[in-house]
């Protein structure tokens, strides 16, 4: 009999790096060209430089980071271009997962988004940028998590990934006092059980701020 495996302990830091730099870039928490180092990764971790460059490495095939030839790591800048490739991504991928939910859209769910969306204007009134990113990540994920979709929400989660630097300067640009319109459009929709509003609330909720930020 073969004894047990033991776990490897390089990757499960490798996993702790992943996830915490993941989260960071996901809520807007690094601003777009941020040079990042291995060494000030795995310091800051306190790993080993193989762990931090397998959770860079895996970033970067995500799009969140950009790893160049020389080892040089930042998070991506992203052309006019690449921000409306993106948001024409999320106007198709979201209203169909919202659009999926809408049968499974209970009252109780319904009141979650309601409690999110509360959060959402409290990070509006503090100017807490990563914070507004987050809650309204969830308001977002959320109602998608009812259509038991996972393929189209992983892909979703993909794009929201590669934009999270972005979205902070977006925040940045809109100057917003109130939550965002759109989540009440949401709301009104989904207590209706209108499809056509809800498709149409979600797409322009997730692309009108988007391209503001093209100059």
């Amino acid at each position: 009999m073969l004894p047990p495996r033991l776990p490897d302990p390089s990757a499960a830091a490798h996993e702790r790096v992943y996830r915490a730099l993941r989260t960071r870039i996901l809520h807007g928490e690094i601003e777009p060209a941020a040079s990042l180092t291995l060494r000030g990764i795995g310091k800051e971790f306190g790993v080993s430089m193989t762990p931090a460059r397998e959770a860079v490495r895996r970033l970067a095939a995500e799009g969140a980071l950009q790893m160049s030839s020389s080892g040089r790591v930042t998070t991506p800048e992203l052309s006019n271009d690449r921000i409306e490739e993106l948001a024409a991504i999320r106007a198709l991928l979201e209203p169909e997962l919202a659009s999926r939910a809408l049968p499974r859209a209970h009252f109780a769910l319904i009141e979650r988004l309601e409690t999110i969306n509360n959060g959402v204007g409290q990070m509006i009134a503090r100017q807490d940028a990563s914070g507004y990113i987050r809650m309204n990540l969830e308001f977002h994920r959320t109602l998608y998590l009812r259509a038991q979709s996972p393929a189209i929400l992983a892909l979703t989660e993909t794009v929201w990934l590669q934009l999270g630097p972005t979205m902070r300067a977006l925040y940045a640009r809109l100057k917003r006092s109130d939550p965002p319109v759109h989540h009440r459009m949401i709301l009104a929709a989904l207590k209706a059980g209108d499809d056509p509003g809800l498709r149409l609330a979600i797409r322009t909720d997730v692309t009108q701020g988007l391209r503001m930020l093209k100059v």
